[in-house]
């Protein structure tokens, strides 16, 4: 079981490896890049064309932090705060009990909130990560947050996921609300090709089934109420600027997040975790 920092696609990482999986992290933004479990491709996808720091990094699991999008925020702020966007400090690796290794992180104070995050990835068979909020004042204080993740897949146009039938969402495209029937993809025909929903009093599990790679992975998720799923389409993804013109094809973003009406307000002296967890496993086509 080792870390040692390196490269990871030509950006400096932190290069984990343990007996059931090997990860990259990036300082920069906290910024989980790579989780490749044992027998299986990386879950996570990459931006090849990704900007350096100071920028955002595009694509593993960008913290969004201490709001999402620019909810609540002026139209000046950075998207998505500024944790993706600032070096973060390693404050403890360990080994755990079973074969994986636990990393402590910290984001340093910033004149721009009270709020102190710290984040918490364990690196195994499956992928565990969570974010905690704590508020060491003397006033309540708002935010939200996500988990911004880019799931790898075969082909985006042949995924569906489960566990959201039912639930209204609201649309970004259209700022209305909606009601999701039957599996997410790409082919609904209220809006099809493009997908930018997050959807309110989410359960707490859901499966992308990815044919094209002949896997599905699961992701489980406590502390929120709320589940984003983004795919800009190949009518958008130009106007990211640092992802190749078929990148929309090789990802499905499921972000656990507290958003739109899923505000926390952290009164003085309390804390409030935000957690994830990926596993894989192979389809039987």
């Amino acid at each position: 079981m080792t870390m040692k920092e390196g490269e990871f696609l030509g950006l400096p990482a932190l290069l984990v490896s343990t007996p059931l999986a090997t990860a990259a992290l990036s300082l920069h933004g906290g910024q989980l890049l790579s989780f490749v479990p044992n027998g299986y491709e990386d879950l996570l996808w990459l931006s090849p064309r990704s900007r350096r720091a100071p920028d955002a990094i595009r694509g593993g699991v960008p913290v969004c932090w201490p709001y999402f999008g620019r909810e609540g925020q002026s139209a000046e702020v950075p998207q998505h705060g500024f944790a993706r966007n600032t070096r973060w400090v390693l404050a403890n690796a360990i080994r755990d009990s079973g074969d994986g290794m636990i990393l402590e992180l910290e984001l340093p104070e910033n004149p721009a909130t009270p709020l102190q995050l710290t984040q918490r990835l364990h690196i195994g068979r499956e992928l565990r990560q969570s974010l905690t909020t704590h508020n060491p004042g003397t006033v309540p204080v708002t935010f939200t947050q996500a988990l911004h993740s880019y799931l790898r897949v075969g082909d985006a146009d042949r995924v569906q996921v489960t566990g959201l039938d039912g639930l209204e969402y609201a649309d970004r495209y259209d700022g209305k609300r909606h009601v999701q029937a039957g599996p997410w993809n790409l082919h609904d025909p209220r809006d099809p090709g493009r997908s930018d929903r997050t959807y309110r009093d989410a359960g707490h599990h859901f499966e992308l089934a990815d044919t094209a790679l002949g896997r599905r992975i699961e992701l489980d998720t406590s502390g929120s109420r709320s589940l984003v799923v983004w795919n800009p389409g190949e009518s958008g993804i130009g106007a990211l600027g640092d992802a190749p013109a078929e990148g929309w094809r090789q990802f499905v973003c499921l972000e656990a997040a507290n958003a739109g009406e899923d505000v926390i307000t952290l009164a003085p002296g309390r804390s409030h975790t935000l957690q994830q967890t990926l596993r894989v496993e192979a389809m039987h086509l």
